[in-house]
């Protein structure tokens, strides 16, 4: 009994605490890449933005959170991650970010993360709220989910479990036969190129007359199979389809492939993009960014070729998106994020286009435009207060809400540095 009326207690608490309005008074609020308010103010109600603007009407009873001191920006959101699935990259058993086999778009990525993992607070605490969790390994490697970075556990932080069907593209190269070793001819290397291709066609095909036997067949229960069932949405163009290549002919072979089968795809990767950037344009293909810090290719290249990257693709009209490379080595530095897409800006890279490259494009890429990405009437209160501009190696992280809800920015990181500062002196 005494348990019950505690459990109810706990409840009306928590209600009426996510019934309360918030005021935020912020020095300066980027609602969006083009619109900031200075100063400004946001009225919170629950887990909903109600009003913002430079100075809004107030309802009668609210509190009052004076963030003079700061700047409010949307929560960034990571375009890619291993979050959760990988936790030290040298030990083996801590990894589980690939799965065996060539072709499993029935593995959901979200069923593998681990809540508990130290990685995500640390990105976190730099004002990462949102992550795209992708599965890796073979050819078509799984399903991919979107969680925010706080909850109890994972069914309550996934807040899409289905985003994306991942496809890592065949690469596209030919290397010269080397004189005195056993290797392919140029001519055998085509051949696997064209090879690789038909087979992921075939796959597709396989798929599309599944889906097509699950429409119209009356009795299918018992041909029921997980791999077709996980491409159904795909082949019906219900979910988006990221294709993963680099190198300039993997990604001209994924848009001849798609406009041929009229399939509409997100190149992830693309660091040769740059280089057929009004064709991406022209076919209204986005582009995920990882290679900002990735060392050019060719000796001939300028080293900042891909610093400036980012900048050819926006100037062409490609709906940017700018991520971290994939793995589990950078896992733990998804909380460079912002800096990565500040490395652009300088060699080029208008300032709204980086911060949409880390807000509402990647929510637009997993089809969550209308609740994350920007700071509007309506949308979920997801926000930062950043002690300076978010691009500003020099500033901080100092208050974050996810969904309403104020999240300790504490992590191992700041555990460390506390247990430390108090060490004991030497004495003399």
């Amino acid at each position: 009994m005494i348990l019950a009326r505690l459990l109810i207690f706990f409840l009306l608490l928590q209600n009426s605490i996510l019934g309360q309005n918030f005021v935020f008074r912020a020095k300066k609020i980027q609602a969006a890449p083009t619109l900031s308010y200075q100063p400004g103010e946001l009225l919170v109600e629950g887990s909903k933005i109600i009003r913002i603007g430079k100075s809004i009407e107030k309802p009668k009873d609210f509190t009052l959170i004076d963030w003079s001191e700061y700047e409010i920006y949307p929560g960034l959101i990571s375009a890619g991650s291993s979050l959760g699935l990988a936790e030290i990259n040298a030990l083996r058993p801590t990894r589980d970010e690939r799965e065996v086999g060539t072709h499993t778009p029935e593995i959901e990525a979200w069923t593998a993360v681990n809540p508990d993992s130290e990685l995500i607070p640390v990105a976190r605490a730099n004002g990462i709220t949102h992550s795209l969790i992708i599965p890796m390994g073979g050819t078509i490697s799984g399903t991919s989910a979107v969680i925010a970075l706080d909850g109890w556990g994972i069914e309550e932080m996934s807040i899409k479990q289905k985003a994306a069907i991942h496809i890592w593209w065949p690469g596209q190269g030919l290397s010269l036969p080397i004189r005195g070793e056993k290797s392919k001819s140029i001519d055998e290397q085509a051949k696997n190129r064209v090879k690789s291709v038909d087979e992921l066609d075939e796959f597709f095909n396989q798929a599309e007359a599944y889906s097509r036997y699950r429409k119209t067949s009356l009795n299918n229960k018992g041909e029921f199979n997980p791999s077709w069932e996980a491409m159904i949405p795909v082949v019906s163009k219900k979910m988006p389809l990221i294709v993963h290549a680099d190198e300039k002919r993997q990604i001209l072979s994924a848009m001849d492939w798609a406009e041929k089968r009229k399939y509409k795809i997100i190149i992830s990767g693309g660091r040769d993009a740059w280089k057929i950037a009004e064709r991406i344009a022209s076919m209204e293909i986005p582009v995920i960014y990882r290679h900002v810090f990735t060392a050019p290719t060719q000796v001939n290249l300028p080293f900042d070729i891909h610093f400036s990257a980012p900048r050819v693709l926006a100037d062409a009209g490609v709906e940017l998106s700018i991520g971290l490379r994939l793995g589990a080595w950078s896992a733990a530095n998804q909380r460079n994020l912002p800096y990565h897409a500040a490395h652009a800006i300088p060699l080029g890279l208008k300032r709204q286009y980086a911060l949409a490259a880390i807000t509402i494009n990647p929510a637009r890429l997993m089809g969550l435009e209308h609740r994350l990405g920007t700071l509007e009437e309506g949308k979920e209160a997801t926000f930062i207060a950043c002690s300076g501009d978010i691009f500003d190696l020099r500033a901080s992280i100092k208050h974050m809400r996810i969904a309403g809800k104020q999240v300790d920015l504490s992590s191992r990181h700041t555990r460390l540095f506390e247990k430390y500062k108090k060490r004991p002196k030497k004495a003399n």
